[in-house]
């Protein structure tokens, strides 16, 4: 397809990385657009105020290890230009596709469950952002707006209108906070649990919401210092993950269906359903028995909404109260199965708790999983069975486990019991030191790190976590992601040092809409895959879901990089190598990339304005 790219201010960035990445970083912070589309009033500031690019002494941006063909093979060829999709794949979302969801079984709602297009079937071209395509307004207001062209779908102020969802307001969205179950905004709902749950200690910190919605329940939490992953299905509602993303929420496109969720056992301190439409007491208790595999020993589980309280609204929610009842009744007798103690039942909300050691309650059970290992989920089929309680649970699950922000450091129970081979707390303590030495330097090479510009960061391979600590901050979160070919399972010590993260597999889509993510990290994912799948389709993944005008930092080996950055080269990204920061005789390098902004004309041509 012919593309029209046009000249204009951004190819300009360009010359400033030939300056230095530093300051190209620096002058592109003045270029990006605010939520309204105008140029930000801050660019002027910047300017007059000069730009830092101070950069450490030993940090050599002509790196002294350039493409060699006695190492690397490029067979004279030339780069590869990637085309624009057509207009659209503007939000598409390769392993939850509509059309294709519709050729699987409805049962159980498989069809809104992952399903990858075999590898002949990829889009092999770079996604467009929609025409007036804005960068989101950043944290905290980016909380309450997003903008109306980055997610142009107005069903929702329609369909939840009366329940305060979300409102459309001129060129934004507007997010009051509401909810179906609390039309009164997330704020006083979160106050009534908290008046059961220890909410504001730390005590909870990791939260997972089931059938999330637009993840308001989310983003008021985290002004609590709670950080939760929601999910939903796609398009159950339109547009509702997309929503989350943009508003600088932790969210996947996810449900709960036939196959286990991608998180490990023991990972979150809470979990919450509010009108999430999941049927609890079906198939013999299978949805609540997964939820307890994730809930941590302490951990408590929210129902709000239908059955409970049956008694003083099935008249309102227009169902028979025999059903409803029996319903209940089936929640309440699978929740004793499982060692959980209800708390309290207040309105149409109940809480349960898990009991810290379930092994006594848990002895007589016949109808405990046979698997060895609870977090080896990836594509694996739910089961009806009770995962087994281990003799370190109440040591892994929430005596020893400190609050929140102490835990962020603090030795994880997991390793410190031996859970995790190969890794004992002083290589815990020793990758801590290792990625703060190395964030430090990306500080010094990217300005805009700290500055609040990338609230929504993935790090492909997060490892221990080390890269997500160093970065803690209120302005941003991390999307840690353990590649499931790894040899070390280690996303259960990510949730005990509180923060969240997800299994995936780097040969496959992410679970997420186009342009979600502010900034992405890579550090060894491309050795990690060289022989697994084709390099490109990594690439053109990130660029997926990288929004315009973010940023890539990849950290590699050094033949791994100078092919990747030939790759890109054809992929509207602006690029700049650079050594290690202990110097050109690490064989290790980084690569630092902008992805360029460009969006989708009426023509189905390109632009960069």
């Amino acid at each position: 397809m012919a593309t029209k790219l046009t000249k204009g201010p951004r190819s300009s960035v360009s010359i400033f990385i030939v300056a230095g990445l530093c300051c190209f970083f620096y002058l592109l912070g003045a270029w990006q657009r605010s939520g309204f589309g105008k140029g930000d009033s801050i660019a002027l500031e910047m300017t007059k105020a000069g730009a830092d690019c101070s950069v450490l002494p030993n940090l050599n941006f002509d790196t002294h290890h350039h493409s060699d063909s006695r190492t690397i093979d490029d067979s004279g060829s030339k780069v590869k230009i990637f085309q624009p999709c057509k207009a659209r794949y503007t939000d598409h979302t390769p392993c939850q596709d509509q059309k294709r969801a519709m050729k699987f079984p409805r049962e159980n709602m498989n069809y809104r469950e992952r399903h990858c297009p075999p590898p002949e079937k990829k889009l092999r071209c770079l996604i467009p952002a929609p025409k007036g395509y804005v960068t989101p307004f950043p944290w905290p207001k980016s909380r309450d707006y997003v903008p109306f062209a980055n997610a142009p779908y107005k069903s929702l102020t329609v369909e939840k209108a009366i329940q305060n969802w979300i409102q459309y307001e001129g060129n934004v969205f507007r997010f009051p906070g509401g909810g179906t179950q609390f039309p009164q905004g997330a704020d006083r709902y979160i106050d009534q649990l908290a008046s059961v749950i220890p909410i504001d200690n730390g005590t909870v910190r990791t939260a997972l919401d089931t059938g999330c919605g637009v993840a308001s329940w989310g983003a008021y939490l985290w002004k609590r210092k709670v950080i939760a992953m929601s999910f939903a299905p796609r398009d159950s509602h339109q547009a509702q993950v997309q929503f989350a993303l943009e508003r600088g929420v932790p969210a996947v496109i996810g449900v709960l269906g036939t196959i286990k969720m991608p998180y490990p056992s023991k990972a979150f301190d809470m979990a919450h359903c509010s009108r999430c439409l999941i049927p609890w007491g079906a198939n013999d208790g299978i949805y609540m028995m997964e939820v307890d595999r994730v809930l941590r020993p302490g951990g408590y589980w929210v129902l709000s909404g239908p059955p409970i309280n049956w008694k003083n609204n099935y008249r309102a929610w227009q169902r028979p109260k025999e059903d409803l009842e029996e319903e209940q009744r089936k929640i309440e007798d699978i929740a004793k199965l499982l060692c959980w103690e209800k708390k309290t039942e207040f309105g149409e909300t109940a809480i349960w708790q898990k009991k810290l050691n379930t092994e006594s309650c848990r002895a007589s059970q016949a109808n405990t999983c046979e698997s060895s290992d609870p977090d080896n989920v990836w594509y694996k089929k739910m089961e009806a069975c009770i995962t087994p309680s281990t003799k370190s649970d109440s040591e892994e699950g929430g005596a020893e486990l400190k609050a929140f922000p102490e835990r962020l450091y603090s030795a994880p129970p997991r390793i410190v019991s031996g859970s995790v081979p190969g890794i004992s707390v002083e290589t815990y303590l020793e990758d801590n030191k290792i990625w703060k030495k190395h964030v430090n330097a990306y500080r010094r090479i990217n300005k805009l790190i700290d500055s609040g510009r990338y609230r929504n960061i993935m790090d492909m391979n997060a490892g221990l976590g080390s890269f997500a600590a160093a970065l803690e901050s209120p302005k941003l979160w991390v999307m840690n992601v353990v590649p499931t070919l790894h040899e070390k399972n280690t996303l259960g010590v990510v949730y005990e040092r509180g923060m969240i993260g997800i299994y995936h597999d780097w040969c496959e889509a992410f679970s997420t809409y186009p342009r979600t993510y502010d900034f992405i990290h890579a550090s060894g994912v491309f050795s990690l895959y060289k022989d697994r799948c084709d390099i490109e389709d990594i690439l053109l993944e990130m660029d997926r879901i990288l929004r315009p005008e973010g940023a890539i930092i990849i950290r590699d080996e050094v033949e791994v990089v100078v092919k990747v950055q030939k790759i890109v080269g054809g992929m509207r990204w602006d690029t700049k190598m650079t050594d290690h920061e202990d110097g050109p005789l690490v064989p290790e390098k980084i690569l630092v990339a902008v992805k360029q902004y460009w969006v989708m004309d009426d023509n189905n041509s390109t632009s960069p304005l």
